[in-house]
């Protein structure tokens, strides 16, 4: 699918056995960290002998902001600027002030670190994906923190999955590394203790469709100002940068030609270019500009390679996007654009093309007498030489409570990803489709097959799947429960096999059931399936035996059901004592992450609840859950997730004065806001890159992605926007005089979605407005080189979740006499 670009405000060594004998250690705190406040006459906390060191206080200037005849005051407005050297001694302020906090912790966070280790393997491979002539696949060699992007030369074999294999262990051909992120952070890092360490996020990476370039978008300072370079993997020379600013890449067929779409000062993909594999950069052509601020541009090939889409579309997912879509012929990239369909406000398309056809994803109004309520999509197709909205023809109808969310296709086989009454499935059509445009039909009406899946809250990823001729779909599965699972789909023969799971190491096993190795056979989730064949390796292992993951319906203010999900350890927990974690996004219609990740046992195996609130404004079983928490519904979401803490304490499933809560992004938002409009309920918070200035950011339309969040929050120059957003706008709502959670606050120096700001004038408020001796428990944490996915290696990671849980166990380390 053709998906629209989304850039939005989105991972010493001690014996198991003493550390799970330890489940609450009692942390000494300096007397000046200690409270005896009204929020901690039930928390028990000692003195030692850290030195005192007072909580920074920011510099005030006045400023009267004005909008709508509203008048108020911002005092730290001025931070905003962060060449000011007063901005960047009070960030060092803040940062030297959460060291001196986190002190007493070190060796906790040795511990956690150390446990986090532990359990990933040394290195990691992953199982070869045939793609033409060559097999690709990455590794991550011991002790490095980045991945390797790979590939080896594969042979004819009759039997593909044993030349996969053989070529996995070393088989076939020889190794040769396309990119490596290790080199890359270390040529553009910094020595810290025994290592380089520096920052790399390759945005995008696109093969030619002869393999003989790549292309790739490179960021090394956490400002997502992406550079192109073009690496010609015949020779491993790379070429200097061609741009600055760079998105989306789309080879053409010729593999010399390629697209690029280009950010303007506001970080929106604005400007489409062509550009020839050594040809001089400032000979790129233009092709396209979309000068509406509302809009981006993304590029996408489609899978047999022959068109490559635009489409001009709003930021988010929602049935609110509109688009202008153009398709160009792959073939000859010297032709013009031919525009599929105008921008029509409410109506989506996406793209894919299959043997002089195109097959269209939409929520278009039907024809009248079809029966389409608006939500989610139906397929549709015309041919590629007439090829415009006006003429598609209704192939596949989503049918009642079922939503079609997504389609990938290939040379014998349709994919459609499917949402039936809430649960996610896939299936598999045969192709070509045979279809009457006179009848309307549903999916059913094909003979699909269901991919099986494991029953117990599984989220799918799909694979890379770039092989057009491919029978086989290759997908991600995963649970709070269950490690990572890579299965191939044989859609030709209906079959599937576990290929890997992931490797979880120095896991207690005491209170698993050892029968068959803790392996169960992979359950179907549709019904139809009941007599689908194996070859033998469809069995995987989970640790539902160790780990509870139970599914909750939590009733909101308004009486919506909100699905909650609950993950505690069945040794290791205590009902009603134990204190919980909730985690929370609720925007841009994403899906809120519960797949597996072994970092959370080191807070499971120490009692702790994990709960993840599903609420509005993420994804639900229709478009509509994320409508009825956006815009002039935003406060719904922030009511779910205050519903769901309640219901965790009401329930008796934690203790009532050990909830905390999560939220990273736009979900800072969501807590922000539930922490300000009820500060009791939570006693700890822990925001990571947050999106708290709301008010001011989205009254800035200079900031980067400002315009494009007007569809996701509201523009507040309309009154009623304003009037909306400013009512639950974390910075602007923070209550005075009363006790605030302890919170850690972090943010990134070179973020450019959320400025780092935000966060530094949330704190800066907080000490001003809340209780002094409960602000005195919230820390600011600021990486000077990030940028909004923070440093992302896997030990870099597991320092900064030590970092984390170390905080969230110290403030809630249990009290001598518990209030029940």
């Amino acid at each position: 699918m053709a998906a629209g670009l989304l850039l939005w405000r989105a991972s010493t060594k001690k014996p198991l056995a003493f550390i799970t004998s330890h489940l609450f250690p009692k942390l000494p705190s300096p007397a000046l960290f200690s409270t005896l406040c009204r929020k901690t006459k039930h928390l028990h906390s000692t003195p030692t002998t850290t030195p005192h060191l007072p909580p920074p206080a920011a510099k005030k200037v006045p400023f009267t902001a004005t909008a709508h005849g509203a008048t108020w005051q911002d005092p730290y407005r001025w931070m905003s600027d962060v060449t000011d050297p007063d901005f960047i001694s009070y960030v060092d302020a803040e940062n030297s002030y959460a060291d001196a906090f986190m002190r007493d912790t070190g060796e906790l966070q040795r511990i956690l670190y150390s446990e986090m280790v532990s359990k990933m393997p040394s290195d990691v491979t992953t199982p070869p994906e045939r793609w033409g002539p060559w097999l690709y696949y990455q590794c991550i060699p011991e002790g490095k923190e980045y991945p390797i992007l790979c590939r080896k030369s594969a042979v004819e074999n009759k039997n593909w999955l044993s030349t996969v294999f053989a070529s996995f262990k070393g088989g076939f051909g020889a190794e040769q590394v396309l990119l490596n992120w290790n080199e890359i952070a270390e040529k553009n890092g910094k020595f810290c203790y025994i290592t380089y360490r520096g920052y790399v996020h390759v945005g995008t990476c696109r093969v030619s469709p002869d393999h003989n370039f790549l292309a790739y978008t490179l960021d090394t300072k956490g400002n997502e100002q992406f550079q192109l370079q073009i690496k010609d993997l015949r020779n491993n020379s790379i070429s200097s940068p061609r741009a600055e600013g760079v998105v989306s890449l789309a080879w053409a067929h010729d593999s010399c030609t390629l697209f690029y779409t280009l950010c303007d000062q506001n970080q929106r993909p604005h400007r489409l270019m062509r550009t020839e594999v050594g040809a001089h950069s400032g000979n790129d052509d233009f092709i396209l500009t979309e000068n509406d601020t509302r809009y981006c541009l993304d590029i996408t090939s489609t899978k047999d390679g022959k068109f490559v889409t635009v489409n001009s579309n709003s930021r988010t997912t929602s049935e609110e996007r509109t688009f202008a879509v153009y398709v160009l012929n792959a073939t000859n990239p010297q032709s013009e654009l031919q525009r599929f369909c105008k921008r029509v406000s409410g109506v989506q398309y996406f793209l894919e093309h299959h043997s002089g056809f195109f097959y269209v994803l939409t929520n278009a109004p039907t024809s009248e007498g079809k029966n389409f309520s608006g939500d989610g999509y139906y397929l549709a197709a015309c041919r590629d030489d007439d090829a415009q909205s006006a003429n598609l023809k209704n192939i596949i109808m989503a049918g009642d409570g079922i939503c079609l969310e997504d389609m990938d296709i290939f040379n014998g086989h349709l994919i459609l990803f499917v949402n039936k009454e809430g649960s996610p499935s896939i299936c598999s059509i045969d192709m070509p489709i045979d279809f009457d445009p006179e009848r309307e039909m549903e999916i059913d009406d094909f003979n699909p097959w269901y991919f099986p899946l494991p029953s117990n809250m599984c989220t799918v990823t799909p694979g890379s799947n770039h092989d057009f001729g491919s029978t086989v779909y290759r997908a991600v599965l995963s649970s709070p429960v269950t490690p990572d699972l890579i299965v191939d789909y044989d859609m030709s023969r209906r079959t599937f096999s576990i290929v890997q799971q992931e490797d979880v190491r120095n896991i207690s096993t005491d209170e698993l059931n050892h029968d068959k190795d803790n392996k169960k056979l992979l359950e179907m989730t549709h019904e139809k399936e009941t007599n689908v064949p194996d070859n033998g390796s469809s069995v995987w292992k989970d640790f539902s035996e160790k780990y509870v993951c139970e599914e909750k319906e939590v009733v909101s203010h308004d009486g919506v059901k909100i699905p909650l999900t609950v993950l505690f350890s069945r040794s290791a927990y205590t009902k009603g004592q134990s204190p919980g974690l909730l985690h929370g996004y609720g925007a841009y219609g994403e899906t809120l992450d519960k797949s597996w990740c072994s970092d959370r046992l080191s807070l499971l195996d120490r009692g702790w609840v994990f709960a993840f609130a599903d609420v509005r404004g993420g994804a639900g079983a229709d478009p509509s859950w994320h409508k009825s928490g956006s815009g002039l519904n935003k406060l719904n979401s922030i009511h779910d997730f205050v519903s769901c803490g309640k219901y965790l304490i009401n329930e008796g499933l934690i203790h009532k004065y050990r909830l905390g809560a999560h939220g990273v992004s736009a979900g800072g938002l969501l807590v922000g806001s539930a922490v300000n409009m009820y500060p009791e309920l939570f006693r700890a918070a822990v925001l990571k890159v947050p999106f708290l200035d709301v008010l001011t950011t989205l009254l800035d339309p200079s900031l980067p992605l400002t315009t494009l969040d007007y569809e996701e929050f509201g523009n507040p120059q309309n009154r009623d926007f304003f009037k909306y957003i400013r009512s639950y706008s974390p910075y602007d709502n923070i209550p005075h005089g009363v006790c605030c959670p302890s919170m850690l606050v972090s943010a990134s120096f070179n973020d450019s979605r959320v400025g780092v700001w935000e966060a530094a004038k949330w704190v800066a408020k907080i000490r001003d407005s809340a209780c002094e001796r409960c602000s005195c428990e919230v820390i600011l944490q600021t990486n000077i080189t990030g940028g909004h996915f923070r440093e992302g290696g896997r030990f870099a990671r597991c320092r900064e979740t030590a970092f984390d849980y170390a905080f969230l166990i110290k403030v809630m380390a249990p009290t001598q006499d518990l209030q029940k």
